[in-house]
Parts: C-alpha cells; sequence; structure tokens
C-alpha cells in the first residue's frame, strides 16, 4: 500500500514490490503515490477475470503481461477472449465487460487519469 506524508503529494523511495503489480511510474521513477494502488488492483481484476497471473502470462510474443493482452483485445474489440473459460456461461456479460472496462481505466499508464480508490469502490457498487 503507498505511503504518504501529509506535506508530500508524493514519496520518492527504494522501489519495493512485484514486477507486472507496479504502476509504471512507480517502477521507472519510485514515486509512490495511491495512484499506484489503484494500478495494482487493476491488474488483479484483470488476473480474478482471466483466471491468469500478470506475471506468468504468456499469449504471444508481442504480448509479455496479461494487461498487454488485454490492451490488445480492447483495441480489437475482443475483451470477452480474456474471460476464463472454466466460468463457461455462468456469467452476465454486461456486468463482465463492466469490470474489465474499469480495470483498463485503472491500469492507465497515466496516473492522473486513473480514479481514486473512494471512486474505485464506487464504481464497483454500481
Amino acid at each position: 500500500m503507498a505511503k504518504l506524508n501529509e506535506e508530500d503529494t508524493h514519496i520518492s523511495t527504494r522501489i519495493a514490490g512485484t514486477i507486472g503489480y507496479m504502476a509504471p511510474e512507480y517502477a521507472m521513477r519510485g514515486y509512490l503515490t495511491v495512484k499506484v494502488d489503484v494500478y495494482s488492483f487493476g491488474v488483479v481484476a484483470l488476473e480474478i477475470v482471466s483466471g491468469k497471473s500478470n506475471t506468468n502470462f504468456r499469449r504471444k510474443e508481442e504480448c509479455v503481461y496479461l494487461l498487454d493482452w488485454a490492451l490488445f483485445l480492447n483495441e480489437r474489440g475482443n475483451l470477452m477472449e480474456l474471460v476464463d473459460e472454466k466460468l463457461g456461461l455462468e456469467f452476465k456479460k454486461e456486468e463482465l465487460l463492466g469490470v474489465l472496462n474499469v480495470a483498463l481505466l485503472f491500469t492507465n499508464a497515466s496516473p492522473t487519469l486513473r480514479p481514486t480508490m473512494s471512486v474505485v469502490v464506487s464504481m464497483l457498487e454500481g
């Protein structure tokens, strides 16, 4: 979880965490903000829906991470291909697409375009 003090908008610190779950601004520059948590939460949401690990995923040569594959499918309008086959037809397509689209919003490369966790909760509650 991101740690913030009251005077700073972010903390530059030694990088610690698991590759594939770290937001780009944290992994590359050490900027630790509350938006880093939102990014990680989005990656976990993609893992839950797909039944696959972000860090152990290898679908196509150009898609190293599950998030890469999700963005690739989204660009082509095939986001439902990401859904775990084990679910069969035991889900509501609209709800699952909603979760996937929200997860993609959470994992936006730009922290300013990611919602806060309070907004995340509201979005998931409907």
